[in-house]
């Protein structure tokens, strides 16, 4: 974890290391009324810091604005487009939790159901018990269900280097990922605590899918993705590829922040799942997440629902909701939305409490950058 940012991957040791290529900033020029020379200035920070590269997007009352620094592609020296389309990890669990409201006003499931009476015996073994735990208590990550990405073996195999070029291409099923975790003992007794986990979504996908008889991924494209024309986002499933247009995607593959760098753009994303396979650009991001926050998505309820957070030890003045994060900036702006990390990615979707200020970006590395500084500039920067 870093720059409050929760990552699905390995979390190791992040430092900032200086960048080994010039870097190249472009932005859009500002809408009349919004100057985000700032925000300009934090993502040219964060190259200079060793990310490869930044793109992001950003939209209010006057305007989107677009804008990127350093380079998509290390090798060729090609520059990043605000328009890239990127892995943006768990940002990928507003949407799984946006459907499972939706069933929920929709009368076909309650959050208050236990896990065990859509998915008998699953959640079962060294002390879960999946009779005990709620669809509410996997959304907002107090299950307390062991994190399958914490398990030692799954981080060797997918997320340090001879694992990763051995393992990339393989297919991962939901079941196989939640029997990693149910080989662990729990975190804490459903209810008592609050700890992030993977494998929380994976089952919440799993329900989805059990409820409606489609993969979560079919019905977030015919819940979310078609009505708001999302034409950059998708969940992939088992595709290694990213749409164009995008850029590579680059990690060091240790525990450290050191070392060589590698290109890390194809992997099968079903070792992620409903936890965060998706992939989408900043403009789609931001269109989501402001509409989810303008009530365009959820009826009143069921976002209330979504919002009531809670509060998170790990990370001053923030709160986690229903699959989204409530943070208070330095200057008092309360923004709502998620971070994602996974291989080579790390990506930002936030919007105000209104819906009208959006801001949504990604590094395409996974070992350096600050990224809660390009959200300070853009929301309070004078």
């Amino acid at each position: 974890m870093a720059s409050r940012t929760i990552r699905l991957g390995l979390v190791g040791a992040v430092a900032l290391t200086a960048a080994s290529f010039t870097a190249s900033a472009t932005a859009a020029p500002a809408p009349t009324g919004q100057d985000h020379r700032a925000t300009q200035e934090a993502m040219d920070a964060a190259v200079e810091a060793g990310v490869p590269g930044v793109a992001g997007q950003a939209k209010d009352k006057y305007g989107t604005w677009k804008g990127t620094s350093g380079v998509g592609n290390l090798r060729t020296g090609k520059p990043r487009s605000a328009h890239d389309r990127y892995r943006v990890g768990s940002i990928t669990k507003t949407f799984v939790s946006t459907v499972l409201l939706q069933l929920e006003a929709e009368g076909r499931l309650s959050l208050d159901d236990k896990v065990d009476q859509w998915l008998p015996g699953v959640v079962r073994g060294n002390g879960h018990d999946g009779t005990r735990v709620t669809l509410r208590q996997l959304l907002n990550h107090t299950s307390g269900i062991f994190n399958y990405t914490a398990d030692e073996e799954f981080g060797r195999t997918f997320f340090l280097k001879d694992g990763f070029f051995k393992h990339r291409y393989d297919t991962t099923t939901p079941e196989q990922l939640v029997r990693i975790a149910m080989s662990h003992k729990p975190d804490f007794a459903p209810g008592t605590s609050w700890n992030y986990s993977n494998t929380n979504f994976i089952l919440a996908g799993m329900v989805i899918e059990k409820a409606t008889g489609h993969s979560y991924g079919e019905e977030i494209r015919r819940r979310i993705i078609q009505p708001l024309g999302l034409h950059a986002t998708s969940a992939p499933g088992t595709n290694p590829k990213v749409p164009q247009p995008s850029s590579r995607a680059y990690g060091k593959l240790a525990e450290t922040a050191t070392g060589p760098t590698y290109d890390v753009t194809e992997l099968n994303p079903s070792l992620a799942g409903a936890a965060g396979e998706m992939i989408s650009d900043s403009g789609d991001l931001n269109r989501f997440y402001s509409a989810l926050l303008r009530g365009k998505l959820l009826p009143k309820a069921q976002l209330a629902e979504m919002k009531t957070t809670i509060k998170i030890d790990e990370i001053p003045d923030a709160g986690y909701g229903l699959g989204l994060m409530e943070r208070k900036l330095s200057c008092g702006t309360v923004v709502w939305g998620h971070g994602g990390g996974i291989h080579g990615s790390s990506s930002e979707a936030l919007t105000t409490d209104d819906g009208r200020h959006s801001l949504s970006f990604n590094f395409n590395g996974d070992w350096s950058g600050d990224s809660e500084a390009v959200i300070e500039a853009e929301y309070c920067a004078k």
